[in-house]
């Protein structure tokens, strides 16, 4: 039979009253309860740890050794106590994913709002594709991932932060020869639409809000929303820009200009997702806050700017 730790509880509970009552009394159980779980623990050992006596017990050689590992023991299971009930307000360490095309305009944003908050916690931070995220996710190798939604994946809970508009982003003389008042996604051409690499999830909401079918074949592709501007600044055509990235792309592209779309602007819904293990920990909640707030930053700029004329 193996060691228990109520085993060990029991031993240093009775090392430290040195009386077969007073111990029992201190863990909450019977005398009888106490003495026979010692003595189990001697049969497991095959070695005698206590010596009884009419005044109380010693504590044999072989009984000191073990009630120090003992002590070492249920120390560390105090700690691992600790560490659970921590990680019900924030954990020392997070570790948490965001798709491309979100990542880099709000982590900036993020990241000094949630150390103000958390100083010492350490954040672990992921960025990769949808799929890589969610079977990271799955694993336990990430705690929570920001990517768009719905995930389409089992045994998650989504939790929606913000929907995204998109811009139409192109050549200032290239956007002057497209309608200026009510400008829809179905009016840009398969041919001019530049795209991300297959693989993002933004290739696909770009074509879907262009009423494009995905096997249209388009030549032009990135791996990067930043070389899609350069590519439509140069002329080569347009693309749609999330509402989160205009101010960075705006800011890092020369000869690039965005639009509003009038009607019904097309967008995404980007959530905060997590295993649907447990209850909803606090520290989910500190970051679903966090997030909201630095999209809120990320976007305030663009809002700014006018929707085309219906």
């Amino acid at each position: 039979m193996a060691i228990t730790l109520r085993q060990l509880t029991y031993l240093s509970a009775l090392a430290k009253h040195r009386h077969f009552a007073h111990a029992a009394e201190s863990v909450h159980v019977t005398q009888s309860a106490l003495s026979q779980q010692i003595k189990e623990l001697e049969r497991t050992l095959g070695a005698t740890l206590v010596e009884r006596n009419p005044r109380g017990i010693t504590l044999t050689a072989t009984g000191r050794d073990v009630l120090a590992r003992a002590k070492n023991v249920l120390a560390e299971v105090r700690d691992i106590e600790q560490v659970a009930r921590l990680s019900m307000t924030m954990p020392a360490e997070l570790r948490i994913g965001l798709i491309p095309t979100i990542a880099p305009y709000v982590l900036p944003h993020f990241l000094p709002l949630i150390r103000a908050q958390n100083i010492g916690m350490e954040l672990g931070i992921r960025e990769a594709q949808t799929d890589i995220l969610l079977s990271e996710l799955e694993r336990g190798k990430l705690d929570a991932v920001v990517i768009a939604l719905p995930s389409l994946v089992d045994g998650v809970i989504e939790t929606p932060l913000i929907t995204d508009h998109f811009f139409l982003a192109g050549r200032p003389q290239a956007l002057a020869e497209l309608p200026q008042t009510r400008l829809r996604p179905s009016e840009i051409r398969p041919d001019q639409l530049l795209l991300l690499d297959d693989g993002h999830c933004l290739a696909d909401q770009a074509l879907a809000a262009c009423g494009i079918a995905p096997s249209t074949p388009i030549d032009l592709r990135a791996s990067s929303l930043t070389t899609l501007c350069g590519l439509a600044s140069a002329g080569f055509g347009f693309t749609l820009v999330p509402e989160i990235a205009v101010a960075n792309e705006l800011r890092a592209t020369a000869d690039l200009q965005v639009m509003r779309f009038s009607g019904r602007q097309p967008s995404r819904k980007i959530g905060l997702v997590r295993r649907s293990i447990g209850i909803k920990a606090p520290w989910f909640t500190v970051l679903e806050q966090g997030f909201k707030q630095a999209f809120e930053l990320a976007i305030k700029p663009a809002k700014a700017r006018p929707v085309a004329q219906q």
